[in-house]
């Protein structure tokens, strides 16, 4: 009935995606060559061209996205995946089928369909294929909380592993996963089972649980300390017909986002990966640049007068060079607006500001205390050498200290470091806990996405840069 069921929708999705496709292509050459929606865009055409050649085409269009959004996996089962990773699958599919389209028209050269069509096409087909799936998506997940199509799973193991996966399914309804029971030597959890779950046997019974109740996967969730278990778990499931999936016990090793490659057929498990790969790291540049560009235009005159004030009441130089480490450990020379005497470290060597630091100027301590000295870490965004919001970046002289007093403290270079970041928008900056800043950057580094950097960014905003730790 489950397998009828994954047809079904699969066949649903193939015919949906069919006729959006063929749909957004027709609507393209009718936008383009009969509309005065398309003239106003585009222009008037030269010539109007043959509604067949244009529909001809569809014999190409149709197997080429059959095939591209089936090598994305947009045609598996995903009980589990995000909505973000579809979207993407589908962007990256469709942006593959117009280069194919506008190789094929450059290399055939016997006939040339309009570039303003294919443009079209592309974003009709991304939202309305996207809108299509959203509302499938939607459907399916509705009926998955009330009961249609619903997999039992069978946990295997005990202990904070086994809680952990079974409080994830219980938090995700619209999955279809419904955990039946558990299977484990432990018997410390009494009565109350695992979370509720109870415990129904041990693991050399495994073979006849799945004998009395429909099962469709078994979740292997063995604590490290069991691990020797496994084999004799797998044995149990050498002649049964569920899926089976193994969870390892990794959660106390596990500090970023973790992943899972192949390397020439064999499982490799990404432990500490940084979030911003592949279009990750493209999304967040552009970002950037866009909107760092905008800010700098838009603060031009406010740059140029602090410059001034520095100039007049310090003298030169208007600007401060420190260096500071970055991304992967590399360091980079990070600009301030001057704030301080000339040669201020000449005699303290580096030290950290305090609040009654005599080598401030009184223009500098204003600009300390308002952040406005950090404006022209700007420049630095838009070099590349810092992103507009992640961990601050610190000295490599305070860097050697840190690492050998304080776990973990060099996973904050796993990312770019940031004009502002996840601690310092709730006041973790300054001469504050190192510990508690660390947990906020690794929890901003374990959470990436671009809507936290623009949350981030509202809230430095909204809570303004004045801060009484700014000193």
């Amino acid at each position: 009935m489950l397998a009828r069921y994954t047809e079904i929708l699969r066949t649903a999705l193939f015919l949906g995606d069919a006729v959006l496709v063929s749909g957004a292509w027709l609507l393209a050459y009718g936008i383009r060559f009969h509309t005065e929606l398309g003239t106003l865009w585009f222009g008037p055409p030269v010539e109007i061209p043959d509604f067949g050649s244009y529909a001809l085409v569809l014999a190409l269009i149709l197997p080429t996205w059959t095939l591209l959004f089936r090598s994305q996996g947009l045609y598996g089962a995903h009980r589990t995946g995000s909505w973000l990773r579809q979207g993407g699958a589908i962007l990256r599919a469709t942006g593959g089928g117009i280069l194919v389209m506008v190789a094929a028209t450059f290399f055939l050269r016997s006939y040339f369909y309009s570039r303003a069509v294919i443009g079209l096409f592309g974003v009709l087909s991304v939202v309305s294929i996207a809108l299509f799936r959203m509302a499938v998506d939607a459907t399916v997940h509705e009926l998955r909380r009330r009961g249609v199509n619903v997999r039992n799973v069978l946990v295997v193991g005990a202990g904070a592993l086994a809680e952990h996966v079974i409080d994830r399914i219980r938090a995700h309804p619209e999955s279809g996963l419904r955990v039946a029971g558990a299977v484990s030597d432990d018997r410390s959890h009494g009565e109350g089972g695992l979370l509720g779950v109870p415990i129904l046997a041990r693991y050399s019974e495994l073979k006849q649980v799945l004998g009395r109740l429909e099962v469709d996967q078994v979740i292997l969730a063995l604590p490290k300390e069991e691990s020797h278990h496994l084999e004799k778990v797998m044995t149990e499931l050498d002649d049964q017909l569920v899926n089976v999936r193994l969870i390892p016990d990794l959660l106390h090793v596990l500090t970023l986002r973790s992943s899972v490659d192949e390397l020439d057929g064999l499982p490799v498990i990404n432990l500490r990966e940084g979030p911003l790969v592949g279009w990750a790291a493209v999304q967040k540049r552009i970002f950037d640049i866009v909107v760092t560009t905008g800010v700098l235009i838009g603060l031009a005159p406010v740059l140029v007068a602090i410059a001034a004030a520095v100039a007049i009441s310090m003298g030169r130089p208007v600007f401060y060079r420190q260096e500071r480490m970055g991304l992967d450990g590399q360091v980079f020379p990070m600009f301030k607006f001057r704030t301080m005497i000339l040669e201020a470290e000449s005699e303290t060597g580096p030290v950290w500001t305090s609040s009654d630091d005599p080598r401030r100027t009184r223009l500098g301590a204003f600009l300390r205390r308002t952040s406005l000295d950090e404006l022209p870490q700007l420049w630095n965004v838009l070099r590349g050498d810092m992103s507009l919001v992640g961990p601050r970046p610190e000295r490599p002289v305070f860097i050697e200290k840190f690492r050998r007093e304080i776990p973990g403290y060099m996973l904050r270079h796993k990312v770019k470091s940031g004009l502002t970041g996840w601690a310092q928008v709730h006041g973790w900056r300054g001469d504050t806990s190192l510990h508690e800043r660390i947990e906020h950057d690794i929890f901003y580094i374990q959470n990436w996405s671009l809507g936290l950097d623009i949350r981030i960014l509202l809230m430095t905003l909204w809570r303004g840069w004045i801060d009484r730790n700014a000193y």
